[in-house]
């Protein structure tokens, strides 16, 4: 599903079963192909407290890609990557944690998890990065020859995605919203 309320020939946010305030906004959106943790607000301010402030905040995905990833290639995703941004520019990633996991437990299922499908070798990796280039993971993943296949964000700094399920709508305190996005809270100085 999109990331956005306006009516569009894909399914999107206004078609979950939830009455959302007027004025809520996603931040830190998911492409169509991604899944995950994703944060609504009506407070217009965060967005510039947590992605356009001088503190970078982390944020940390779940990512199948085609093949094994070597040591090698490891290595290379963790102290940074070069791939091509807006009109042919470079962009080199920062140095940033990923490692070889197992695929989660309680994960719903995925179209690669059909059996016909689960033969082809593939590997789980971690990431987590304070970056935020457009599709930055999918380029990182490709920079060392691997596609991704499956993008799922667990978490923004300490607001983590959990054991909800797609489509699952929680809704959080904002003192508590505030502090688990480790960004300051409106009314401290």
């Amino acid at each position: 599903m999109l990331s956005q309320f306006i009516a569009t020939e894909n399914r999107c946010l206004k078609h979950l079963d939830y009455e959302f305030p007027e004025g809520i906004h996603a931040i830190g959106r998911l492409d169509n192909l991604s899944e995950g943790l994703l944060i609504l607000t009506t407070n217009k301010k965060v967005t510039r407290l947590l992605f356009n402030s001088k503190e970078p905040h982390m944020r940390t995905y779940l990512v199948r890609v085609k093949g094994n990833v070597s040591q090698e290639r490891l290595l290379q995703l963790q102290t940074g990557v070069s791939f091509t941004i807006a009109e042919g520019e470079k962009y080199t990633t920062d140095p940033c944690d990923v490692q070889i996991v197992d695929r989660p437990v309680n994960l719903a299922k995925g179209r690669y998890d059909d059996p016909d499908m689960r033969h082809i070798p593939h590997t789980w990796l971690k990431i987590s990065i304070t970056e935020g280039k457009y599709h930055q993971i999918r380029k990182m993943v490709s920079a060392v020859h691997h596609r991704c296949q499956r993008l799922i964000r667990l978490s923004i700094e300490d607001l983590e995605y959990g054991d909800m399920q797609p489509g699952e709508v929680k809704e959080v305190e904002e003192a508590d919203f505030f502090r688990l996005l480790r960004i300051k809270y409106p009314s401290e100085k």
